[in-house]
């Protein structure tokens, strides 16, 4: 294998582990207050969608392999070494500052600097439209989670509410396998250059991925489950259900977009179906503002990163 293999392999499984740190405590988070589903049933479930999920849809992950740019010509792997790399580099340093983000948004300006600074070809139609279902998804989630909040009122009782909470952690589990999980895939087949999805391939990216999120439970679900709005079991259902439902629409699409935005519109628009003030808004502004800086930083970085790459390639 060559050696930009084996390198983006590596980086491949430590993308894996931190996705799971980062985003595994948020997809179980708004479950917390219920005794429904238990931490490690959570990633237990998680753990073995994202290993299956992909075997029988992976638009997603082709998207961020084919769509943004083109990796699979020279210098691909080190493009994308260099493009993961600075995305890692981004969500760590702003998480040090206590400003949780996304790393799909990360990756997707990642690959997209990268891209342009090695001279590969990039999509400008394609990035744009995946930025756009980006910005949308916490959106519609929010949007999706007022209207639900009024209607589990009307229809449930606080037992009742726990099957909903089991029906809302499912789908917005199968939703996050078959979007926003599959960012971890797209770098192992960049690295590996497969076109399918062998489960083998699927299931180290899913034990990876669990691995993470056993470690990264308590700070990451202690950032959404308390932080966005004075929390009720009510909020969290709400927020799966309408989350789930944004993110699993735009994987019909083959557009990736984050769980983690979804889940944190979807809270904000539970909350401010109870009035406003339930929304903690300088959390909610300090999210989005990393949101925001995300993006461009991993762009600007992996861009810059790559063009000095090459010049010492060349």
């Amino acid at each position: 294998m060559p050696l930009d293999a084996v390198v983006l392999v590596a980086i491949a499984g430590l993308f894996a582990v931190v996705t799971g740190m980062n985003d595994g405590g948020a997809l179980l988070a708004t479950g917390l207050k219920l005794p429904t589903v238990r931490p490690v049933t959570g990633i237990l479930t998680l753990v073995v969608l994202v290993a299956l999920v992909p075997l029988v849809t992976h638009q997603v992950a082709l998207t961020f392999v084919t769509r943004l740019a083109t990796f699979d010509g020279p210098g691909g792997r080190i493009a994308t070494i260099i493009a993961v790399v600075s995305a890692l580099t981004v969500v760590l340093v702003l998480s040090a500052k206590g400003r949780p983000t996304s790393l799909t948004l990360a990756v997707v300006g990642g690959l997209t600097g990268a891209g342009l600074g090695w001279g590969l070809p990039v999509s400008g139609g394609s990035v744009a439209l995946v930025l756009a279902f980006g910005l949308a998804a916490p959106v519609v989630g929010g949007l999706l989670a007022w209207a639900m909040t009024v209607l589990l009122l009307k229809l449930t009782t606080a037992r009742g509410l726990w099957n909903w909470h089991r029906a809302g952690f499912l789908l917005q589990t199968v939703a996050y396998a078959a979007n926003d999980g599959q960012k971890m895939l797209a770098v192992f087949m960049i690295a590996l250059g497969f076109s399918g999805t062998p489960l083998p391939y699927t299931s180290l990216v899913a034990v990876l991925f669990g691995l993470g999120a056993l470690y990264g439970l308590p700070k990451a679900g202690r950032t959404l489950s308390r932080e966005i709005i004075a929390f009720r079991p009510l909020h969290g259902v709400s927020a799966e259900l309408s989350a789930g439902a944004a993110v699993l629409g735009c994987s019909a699409l083959g557009m990736p977009v984050s769980m983690t935005q979804a889940i944190a519109g979807g809270l904000i628009g539970a909350g401010v179906n109870h009035g406003g003030g339930r929304v903690r808004w300088y959390a909610a502004v300090k999210i989005v503002t990393a949101w925001l800086l995300t993006l461009p930083a991993s762009a600007a970085l992996a861009a810059l990163a790559a063009y000095a790459g090459k010049g010492v390639a060349g």
